[in-house]
């Protein structure tokens, strides 16, 4: 095995035993060297792999910061709400409420959904937060001719129950798109970014009723650090090729 993919290794396990915790930074390139007895070239080629494994983070004139690893898991097959996220997957997790409103729609959101423009939209905005930090910032706009109403309490908790339960509809299916965008103001006054942080995941979505109305369109923006976006594909077979 190669020298630096030694080294690569031995730091890997390090930085997930928690020897290098998450927001430090590992030896300067000069310890390293001396620790592990190599070139600099060496030891920058097990930097480069750590770097491109997402364990670290190079910065000018401090060094090698270690990430945070313990992301979050978003799947993005399924349709389910925050809440029910939460749950399954136990995140710490708290929701505030910025904004609730009702407004007529506009033009970006027209062109995003096709309503019409003489449309009134809820204009929902929420921040959810993970260990104190809001990590994502989730934008609701529905459609008042069907959300006649839109209770604060239920926002905090679980639109999905509401609409299903209270309101008796049937959610039926979603078309999505993930970008990776750059920050905006919004985001950085509303967001828990860091002075590094240049850009966001946003999941867009168009969420529609069993009768095939669309009724909601979401923007929900993600620190990039922490989740992972996970998927599930299953291969379809041919069965004149068995």
């Amino acid at each position: 095995m190669n020298k630096f993919r030694e080294i690569f290794l031995d730091l890997e396990q390090k930085i997930l035993s928690n020897e290098y915790p998450p927001h430090t930074f590992l030896p300067s390139e000069n310890q390293l060297i001396h620790m592990y007895a190599v070139s600099r070239e060496t030891v920058r080629k097990a930097l480069q792999l750590l770097q491109n494994g997402g364990y670290i983070q190079k910065k000018q004139g401090k060094g090698s910061l270690v990430l945070d690893m313990n992301r979050v898991d978003f799947p993005i097959s399924g349709l389910a709400s925050y809440k029910e996220l939460q749950d399954a997957q136990s995140i710490p997790s708290e929701t505030s409420v910025v904004e609730i409103s009702l407004k007529p729609i506009s033009k970006r959101i027209h062109e995003a959904t096709n309503w019409p423009m003489d449309s009134y939209v809820w204009k929902l905005v929420r921040q959810r937060r993970i260990n104190n930090e809001v990590v994502i910032l989730d934008k609701d706009y529905l459609l008042y001719s069907i959300i006649p109403e839109l209770p604060e309490d239920q926002a905090e908790h679980s639109i999905y129950d509401y609409f299903e339960n209270d309101l008796a509809l049937s959610i039926a299916f979603a078309r999505r798109e993930i970008t990776v965008d750059p920050v905006s103001k919004e985001c950085r006054e509303l967001m828990s970014l860091r002075p590094e942080d240049q850009n966001v995941i946003t999941i867009r979505s168009l969420v529609y009723l069993d009768d095939n109305r669309c009724f909601e369109y979401t923007e929900s923006i993600h620190r990039l650090d922490r989740f992972k976006f996970i998927n599930y594909v299953y291969r379809e077979k041919d069965e004149t090729q068995k």
